[in-house]
């Protein structure tokens, strides 16, 4: 299941290397190579792993590409290769529900942000960064004419890039045409809390129906997809119409939003 170190370090851009994966591995090599050869200097090791010297003296003082920080900051906060029926699947699959529901992955530096709602606390969505070991703050509480937005305060860039590696879009999600994978890759109780949490972001409730509609500006493939997983969690009747998905009365308190 993704994040792994090599998807994750290809969503980082690089002048030199065309597959940054490549730049990590060349780091790993001249690192290794040094702890073997302590007293080589920057034309040695150059040499020998066939390395500009200008590059490799870098690494040698202490230099660290961004992909290789990325991948070990991930792997510190036990990110990478989670097993799908993990503590950590199940934390960045949820956490996934909220940024594609209720937020967004900045385009410059991958950091996510979520907007708390009628049915989703601010204090529920830290619980989710919580859970993967990130600390947040509130963005944009004193400003009235922008919404509230709950935002890391480290590590973010990092854990927003290995949720796009699981299948969450930067900038606008207008586009997004299918459901991330991974959501019918962890076991169905957590894919039940993933279509939880996004209908109690996304759910309008009608005052003269008491029915639940989803209504996103997203491909009808999309929608479709958002269906089959409301049907795979739920027994309780689910129907797709006009761009949008009803959810039925019992439905909605069968999956816990009424």
């Amino acid at each position: 299941m993704e994040p792994t170190a090599q998807s994750l370090a290809r969503t980082y851009s690089d002048r030199v290397y065309p597959d940054p994966w490549e730049k990590v591995l060349d780091h790993r090599r001249v690192i290794a190579y040094a702890a073997e050869h302590p007293d080589a200097g920057r034309v040695r090791v150059g040499n020998a792993l066939e390395l500009p010297p200008g590059r490799v003296r870098s690494w040698l003082d202490g230099g660290v590409p961004d992909p290789a920080r990325g991948v070990h900051t991930a792997s510190q906060n036990g990110w990478l290769n989670p097993a799908p029926d993990s503590e950590t699947a199940a934390a960045l699959v949820e956490l996934l529900a909220h940024v594609l529901a209720g937020g967004s992955i900045a385009v410059k530096n991958y950091a996510p942000a979520v907007t708390p709602g009628e049915r989703v606390t601010a204090a529920e969505i830290v619980r989710a960064f919580e859970r993967l070991g990130v600390e947040t703050r509130s963005r944009n509480a004193d400003t009235p004419s922008r919404a509230t937005e709950v935002v890391p305060t480290c590590d973010g860039t990092v854990l927003g890039r290995c949720l796009v590696t699981m299948g969450a879009p930067t900038g606008v999600k207008t586009t997004l045409d299918r459901l991330p994978a991974v959501v019918w890759e962890v076991p169905r109780p957590v894919r039940r809390s993933f279509a939880q949490i996004y209908v109690r972001h996304r759910g309008l409730n009608y005052k003269e129906k008491s029915t639940t509609r989803i209504q996103v500006d997203r491909p009808s493939s999309f929608i479709e997809e958002l269906r089959d997983v409301l049907d795979d969690v739920l027994d309780e009747p689910v129907t797709t119409a006009n761009a949008g998905i009803t959810i039925s009365a019992d439905a909605a308190r069968e999956l816990g939003v009424e």
